[in-house]
């Protein structure tokens, strides 16, 4: 096992860690981790992420839901249609895109490059919401339904998320909160449930169908991230979670710019 190799799977446990210390985010760094320590390529790491996104959010949202936050009429009313822009996307548009999207001048457009710089533009706001304060929402609101909204944003975000292989919880919670008046606690819950049948949906119906999976490899890699959560909620009893949300915000702000350094600049 090489130096790259034994740092990823330092990696998958970290990502563990951050999710079970701030409840989120740390899956936004798998797809880095597996293109750039374990070289895999876009459309791998991607699908690969998928993967570990949907099974840590599925843990994270079964302990939420011990704790009575999930509402899951919203999670299926808002996942459905996410699972059918990601199913789509991961299934279809995935496999079809070629490898030279298009070229400007001199300057060829990738596969790789579109893909992981729409992710790295997408961490920007990821990290935003990390650094920015929750504002919380008076409890016992009804839950309201903006049925036409809700479809659209769960078939564009289901979509984005096969693009780009994160769970996109920076996009749904501020749609549960907006298009359903949940209360901010409940959405961060729900949120989880929905990821988890966003992400699992796309792999399962889409890359699993569509590569070859390493299957020893994958579960591995997951495996470590799953001991990672459970080792980050123990810590999370001595560490302040939102002071280290925030530290991870800027992390995540400075991943970005260094995703898109590498895909646009060194890469070239």
């Amino acid at each position: 096992m090489g130096l790259l190799e034994i740092l990823g799977y330092i990696s998958a446990l970290l990502i563990g860690v951050v999710l079970g210390l701030i409840g989120g985010g740390g899956s936004i760094l798998a797809v880095p981790v597996l293109a750039y320590l374990f070289l895999v390529n876009e459309k791998v790491a991607t699908a690969y992420s998928l993967f570990v996104v949907g099974v840590s959010a599925l843990v994270g949202g079964l302990k939420q839901h011990k704790k009575g936050l999930v509402d899951w009429r919203t999670a299926i009313v808002f996942g459905i249609p996410a699972i059918v822009g990601i199913s789509l996307v991961r299934h279809f548009v995935i496999p079809a895109l070629p490898e030279i999207i298009f070229t400007v001048a001199d300057f060829e457009f990738t596969r790789r490059m579109v893909m992981f710089g729409l992710f790295s533009v997408l961490m920007i706001p990821a990290a935003i919401s990390m650094l920015k304060e929750q504002k919380v929402k008076p409890e016992g609101q009804i839950v309201q339904y903006n049925y036409p909204l809700i479809i659209i944003e769960g078939i564009l975000i289901g979509g984005i998320t096969g693009m780009i292989g994160a769970g996109g919880g920076f996009l749904i919670i501020p749609a549960l909160v907006l298009l359903a008046n949940v209360e901010i606690k409940v959405a961060v819950a729900t949120s989880l449930i929905i990821i988890a049948m966003n992400a699992l949906s796309g792999f399962f119906l889409g890359d699993a169908l569509t590569m070859n999976i390493n299957w020893k490899f994958l579960l591995t890699f997951t495996s470590i991230s799953l001991v990672g959560i459970f080792v980050g909620s123990y810590l999370g009893n001595f560490i302040d979670g939102k002071k280290l949300k925030k530290g991870f915000g800027y992390f995540v702000f400075a991943m970005a710019i260094f995703i898109f350094y590498m895909e646009f600049f060194v890469k070239r």
